[in-house]
């Protein structure tokens, strides 16, 4: 066995990632060693980060209850949905605040510097391409068809803005993030369509995101691993704007991916330094795509097994050759 094939693929996530999990087995089938890290709970309980940075780049270890990973020895890193970093127990306010800040900065920062080794995706290339304006922005550039968009503070734009959208106008938040009802129960803020009269002042505390209402046939999800896209049309029992509030009442076809569309995907993946993208476009009765957004770091264990099959093993096989 060469050296390559000994050195191991690190897989960043967290326990319960399902995603990971089945990249996890594929290259478990192949005899690929596989180190599993979730830093900030695997430090917290019992393990230990010491790297140098020596002649070669980043050196050293990273210990767990259970295994010893040699920084400068990962073949590739699968970087999926690490726990957020907590302070220690006990340790509350700015103090802990502070630890925080160092484990993400300090245990991130050595994880992302890693040498000789291949990130899917690397943390950084990431954390830029997860903003929706940008998204937008690189989309138009690289000449994937794009929706009209505000992004504002100001409600009369807003009102202006959506009553002018002939097919009507949507809402969507810019970060999904939990959001408290009347009972403080955490609630999802879905895709919405925007009555133009319904808007108050309140659109002036955050930055809004409105778009024209795409007059769709059909969703698609294209699930993009280096030059090897797959495109799985979704179609929906019901009158769902958002297909992600009901997994139950969906349908899953693979479809082609349009030439012109192909070469957007590739051209958006090199803009941001990314080898895999999880992208929604919106498909007309006239088979005409409109690019909705990216996600860097998006679910594809959901789908049917015959089409999550091949995007497993697209992935394994980016991992398991990593630069080499």
């Amino acid at each position: 066995m060469n050296e390559c094939h000994r050195r191991p693929v690190l897989v960043v996530t967290n326990l319960l990632d399902e995603t990971a999990d089945v990249v996890i087995r594929v290259l478990n089938a192949r005899a690929v060693p596989v180190a599993r890290l979730d830093p900030g709970v695997d430090i917290r309980e019992g393990g230990a980060l010491a790297a140098t940075l020596g002649p070669t780049g980043m050196q050293g270890h990273i210990t767990t209850a259970t295994r010893r990973i040699e920084l400068n020895d990962v073949r590739s890193v699968y970087w999926r949905r690490p726990t957020a970093y907590a302070p220690p127990a006990g340790l509350e306010g700015a103090a802990g605040d502070w630890t925080v800040y160092q484990f993400r900065w300090g245990m991130g920062g050595v994880l992302a510097a890693l040498p000789r080794c291949l990130y899917l995706n690397h943390p950084q290339r990431n954390r830029t391409a997860e903003y929706k304006p940008s998204q937008l922005a690189v989309a138009n550039k690289v000449g994937l068809s794009t929706p009209p968009t505000l992004i504002t503070t100001d409600p009369q734009a807003a009102k202006e803005f959506c009553a002018a959208q002939r097919d009507g106008a949507i809402y969507k938040p810019l970060w999904t993030s939990p959001y408290p009802d009347a009972e403080g129960r955490a609630r999802t803020v879905w895709v919405s369509v925007v009555d133009p009269n319904d808007i108050t002042d309140a659109v002036s505390v955050c930055p809004h995101l409105f778009q024209t209402k795409v007059p769709k046939e059909f969703d698609v999800r294209l699930t993009a691993v280096g030059d090897k896209l797959f495109a799985v049309r979704i179609d929906i029992d019901g009158s769902h704007l958002d297909w992600r509030k009901d997994y139950s009442q969906l349908r899953y076809a693979a479809v082609p991916v349009p030439a012109d569309v192909a070469g957007g995907i590739g051209a958006y993946l090199r803009e941001f330094g990314l080898r895999y993208g999880a992208f929604d476009f919106a498909v007309t009765s006239r088979g005409h795509w409109t690019f909705l957004e990216c996600n860097p770091n998006g679910q594809w264990a959901w789908l049917p097994g015959d089409i999550r099959e091949p995007i497993a093993q697209a992935l394994a096989d980016h991992l398991q050759k990593g630069l080499s």
